[in-house]
C-alpha cells in the first residue's frame, strides 16, 4: 500500500524529495487518491515516467468517446472548449494541431527574442522596489515576466496585461471545488477576450503569434474556430503560469543558498547548466496530465487494467536516483542533466526554449541590479500556494539589502560543483 500523502500540504511542497522518496518505496507505480481527480496511478521513477509519456497507443489522454480525462459531464461547454487543446490530444490530432503553431513559431523565432526578454527583465529588476520594500518577488517580477513575453509574442494588447495577471492568479489558486468554479468564472471571460482578439486579427491582420496563426488558418490550417481559441488560451496560460514558478522558486533556491548563488554570480555563462538544474529541482509542474489505460499492461512490474487512470510524477523522474547521483541535492553544475520537466514524447513542451530562456534572464538581471537580495522574513514563513501538481510559491518578500540569512542553508542543498 501506498502511504496516505498529501498532494496539497505544505509539508510536501516544503520538502518533495522527501515525500518523493517515501512513495518510491512503495514501488515504481503506485496507487493514490489524487486531488480533484480521483483514484489513479502515478509513477515515482524515470523509467515508468518515459514509458508512459511515449506510449501513446497504451495511454491516451481520451477515451475510445473522445472525452478527456479528468473533465466531468457536468462542466460548462467553454471549459471544454479551453480543455479541448493539443495538451490533451492523442494522434492524429495532437500532430494537426502542432504542426500548425510550429509553423507560427517558426515565423517567429524564439531565440532572436533574448535581447527583447532581457531588456524586460532588467526594467521590471529595476522597478522591483519601486512601490516599497519589501516587495514581493512573485507579483512584481516572475509573474509579469513571462506574462509581458508571451503577450507581446502574442501581439496582445499592453493595456491588457493587468486583466492577464488577474486571470493567472485565479489559476494558480485552484485547490479545491470550490476555487474551481471561482475559476470557471476566469475561463468563460477569457474565452470571450481571446474569441474577439482573433476576430480583430482576421479582420485587421498584426503582429505577433496571434496573427500568424490566423495566417496559418487561411492557408489551409485545418483548425476549428474553438480550436483556434484553445489554442490561444493554451499559449497563453501555459507560456507564463509555469515560468513564473521556476522562476520564483529558482530565486528562492538561491537566497537560501547563498555560497551557490555567489558561484553562479561569478561567472553568468553559467546559467545555461543553472537553468537545467532548476527546472530538475524546483521542477514546477510535478504531474502529467491523466491518461486512461487502454488496455490490461504491465508497467513497471504493475498489472495495471484497461479504463484505470495513471499520472507521471515529473517530480518523481527528476528525483531518481537511477538517474541522477545525489538527486536530492541542487548542483547547478549538473551534467548530465536528464530532468523531465518538459516532458518527453509527442506532448514534449513546446515553449522549452521560451522557458530556458526567460529563467536565465530573469535571474542574472534580478542579482545584477540587486546583488544584496534577500528574504524579508524567515523562510518558514515562506508558503506554497495548495494547488495540487504545481509547485507554486504563494509570495516571496524580499529586500534589496538582505543577506539571505533568514534560515538559511537548506539541509539537502550543497554549493554547485566547480
Amino acid at each position: 500500500m501506498a502511504p496516505r500523502l498529501d498532494f496539497t500540504s505544505e509539508a510536501f511542497f516544503r520538502d518533495p524529495p522527501k515525500a518523493i522518496a517515501t512513495l518510491r518505496m512503495s514501488g515504481p507505480v503506485v496507487a493514490v487518491r489524487f486531488p480533484l481527480v480521483g483514484h489513479v496511478w502515478i509513477t515515482t521513477t524515470h523509467e515508468a515516467t518515459a514509458q508512459v509519456l511515449k506510449d501513446g497507443t497504451n495511454f491516451t489522454l481520451r477515451k475510445e468517446d473522445g472525452d478527456v480525462a479528468g473533465l466531468r459531464w457536468w462542466m460548462p461547454n467553454y471549459v471544454k472548449t479551453i480543455a479541448n487543446n493539443m495538451l490533451t490530444m492523442d494522434e492524429p490530432d495532437h500532430t494537426r494541431l502542432r504542426s500548425i503553431v510550429d509553423e507560427a513559431f517558426r515565423r517567429r523565432a524564439i531565440v532572436a527574442m533574448e535581447p527583447r526578454i532581457r531588456a524586460i527583465a532588467d526594467g521590471l529588476a529595476d522597478e522591483l522596489f519601486s512601490a516599497g520594500s519589501p516587495a514581493d518577488l512573485v507579483q512584481r517580477y516572475a509573474r509579469i515576466l513571462p506574462l509581458a513575453v508571451i503577450s507581446e509574442l502574442l501581439g496582445l494588447p499592453l493595456a491588457d496585461r493587468p486583466r492577464f495577471i488577474a486571470w493567472a492568479n485565479t489559476m494558480s489558486s485552484l485547490t479545491n471545488v470550490a476555487s474551481f468554479f471561482r475559476l470557471l468564472f476566469a475561463f468563460r471571460k477569457m474565452r470571450a477576450y481571446l474569441e474577439r482578439q482573433l476576430q480583430i486579427a482576421r479582420v485587421r491582420g498584426g503582429e505577433g503569434l496571434i496573427a500568424e496563426l490566423v495566417q496559418v488558418e487561411r492557408e489551409g490550417g485545418q483548425i476549428t474556430p474553438d480550436e483556434m481559441v484553445s489554442m490561444v488560451f493554451l499559449l497563453l496560460a501555459a507560456g507564463s503560469e509555469t515560468t513564473t514558478h521556476l522562476i520564483s522558486g529558482s530565486v528562492y533556491e538561491l537566497l537560501r543558498n547563498p555560497s551557490v548563488r555567489d558561484w553562479l554570480a561569478q561567472d553568468w555563462s553559467r546559467l545555461g547548466l543553472a537553468a537545467e538544474e532548476f527546472l530538475r529541482f524546483v521542477s514546477p509542474v510535478q504531474f502529467s496530465k491523466p491518461r486512461y489505460v487502454r488496455r490490461d499492461i504491465e508497467l513497471a512490474g504493475v498489472r495495471l487494467k484497461e479504463g484505470d487512470r495513471v499520472m507521471v510524477m515529473l517530480a518523481a523522474a527528476n528525483m531518481d536516483p537511477a538517474m541522477h547521483d545525489h538527486p536530492d541535492s541542487l548542483d547547478l553544475a549538473r551534467e548530465p542533466n536528464r530532468h523531465m520537466s518538459f516532458g518527453t514524447g509527442i506532448h514534449f513542451c513546446l515553449g522549452h526554449q521560451l522557458a530556458r530562456i526567460e529563467a536565465a534572464c530573469a535571474l542574472e538581471a534580478l542579482f545584477v541590479r540587486w546583488p544584496k537580495l534577500g528574504f524579508a522574513v524567515d523562510v518558514s514563513q515562506i508558503h506554497w500556494r495548495k494547488r495540487p501538481g504545481l509547485r507554486a510559491i504563494a509570495n516571496l518578500p524580499v529586500v534589496p539589502d538582505g543577506h539571505g540569512a533568514a534560515g538559511s542553508m537548506m539541509v539537502h542543498s550543497q554549493p554547485a560543483a566547480c
